[in-house]
């Protein structure tokens, strides 16, 4: 039956429209054979559950305890990313937005300044509800608003004082862009001269390594703190760690209790942390290099399939996720992709955003295991069908 508002009620329940599209992208994407990204997240729960206690005895022992409040394997992740990362210490929080008001947080009181710079496009301002400053009690800044970091010498010139820079690497809703490793060093170093400290939303800092070429300590080194995130690279469950100073973490620790952060057990999300440590981080520089091969054929196949206008941004991608932009409306374009994907078991791309200036519609690409399997000519093949589905 059909409520008043249009929507469907199943046993009681109502099921939006927002419900059904999320159901049927869903679905499109479980069944498709050709994929570049495939994600566990759209796997049904007790798939999901199977498959990680399958995969359990890969990082934990058959005798090794669950945790209670962090310890035992919660512990033990810390351990491991603070040695990744070439850190002193590192706090496991439930979520990223929490690890990062904290960190935040605790540094605003050590300087004195409660002042943050980062960028207008940063996850905090865009994704987080104003939470820094409706909850931390924090004021943001922006050195710039151009869709990049900011340059040394936007941060050396800002015209007012700030206590902390954050740098969000890559940042996504710019297209996933990274600086150059001498421009990073650069910026940091003109921090330092206004005494202020770095902290790196690290969220997707694990695919950043073939960029940069250096390794994830040498990159996390420059900054004072490093927040990474379990679920966005590694296909974990859910999860965050924060890591820096051994003080600052222990401050951290405390605050996090304090924020509701301080679960019963979190075994579950630690042991799928442990599993994207183990087989999907030796793996993204692969995904990295085989993205630029999709990027490349995709420009190709627009062109090829006489498009009027596309953009595939970076041109040669920072990491193994990149933006696309079309000239059609986001509604049109989706559904060109989930017909494809329904049709014909290939699933090129997923949901389109009308993001951008009018007319243009923007999706991000990821490519993962899955997408190794592509050619430049698998992908040709799927832009020449995905175009015929355009209407117009």
């Amino acid at each position: 039956m059909t409520s008043h508002d249009g929507s469907e009620v199943h046993d009681g329940a109502e099921v939006s429209e927002q419900d059904r599209s999320a159901a049927r992208r869903r679905a499109a994407a479980l069944g498709a054979t050709r994929i570049l990204h495939r994600w566990s997240a759209h796997l049904p729960l007790t798939a999901r559950l199977s498959a990680l206690a399958d995969a359990a005895s890969e990082v934990v022992g058959p005798d090794e305890p669950i945790d209670i409040y962090g310890n035992a394997v919660v512990a033990r992740l810390e351990d491991e990313v603070a040695l990744l990362l070439g850190k002193e210490a590192a706090a496991f929080f439930p979520t990223g937005t929490m690890a990062q008001q904290v960190a935040l947080r605790c540094w605003a009181g050590r300087m004195g300044n409660a002042t943050v710079a980062l960028h207008p496009k940063a996850h905090p301002e865009v994704h987080e509800g104003g939470a820094l400053s409706v909850v931390s009690g924090l004021r943001t800044v922006y050195p710039t608003r151009e869709p990049r970091l900011p340059t040394a010498e936007e941060v050396r010139d800002f015209d007012e004082p700030f206590g902390t820079l954050m740098l969000e690497l890559p940042l996504r809703d710019a297209g996933f862009v990274l600086p150059s490793w001498e421009e990073l060093e650069e910026i940091v170093e003109a921090a330092r001269e206004r005494d202020a400290v770095v902290h790196i939303d690290g969220a997707r800092l694990w695919e950043c390594t073939p960029h940069f070429g250096r390794s994830l300590a040498e990159i996390a080194d420059l900054a004072d703190t490093v927040y990474v995130s379990f679920y966005k690279s590694l296909d974990g469950l859910s999860g965050a760690v924060l890591a820096g100073p051994r003080t600052l973490v222990d401050e951290a620790k405390t605050w996090r209790h304090r924020y509701g952060g301080q679960l019963f057990q979190q075994f579950p999300a630690a042991v799928a942390a442990l599993l994207g440590l183990k087989n999907t981080l030796p793996r993204l520089p692969d995904y990295v290099a085989h993205a630029r091969v999709v990027a490349e054929a995709l420009r190709e196949g627009f062109a090829a399939a006489g498009v009027p206008w596309s953009r595939v941004h970076p041109e040669q991608p920072h990491t193994h996720q990149f933006q696309v932009w079309l000239p059609y409306d986001s509604e049109v374009l989706t559904e060109a992709a989930l017909g494809q994907a329904e049709e014909t078991k290939t699933q090129l791309f997923g949901r389109w955003f009308p993001d951008g200036p009018p007319g243009l519609s923007v999706t991000e690409v990821t490519v993962t295991e899955a997408g190794l399997e592509w050619t430049a000519g698998d992908v040709n093949d799927a832009v020449a069908e995905f175009v015929r589905r355009i209407p117009g």
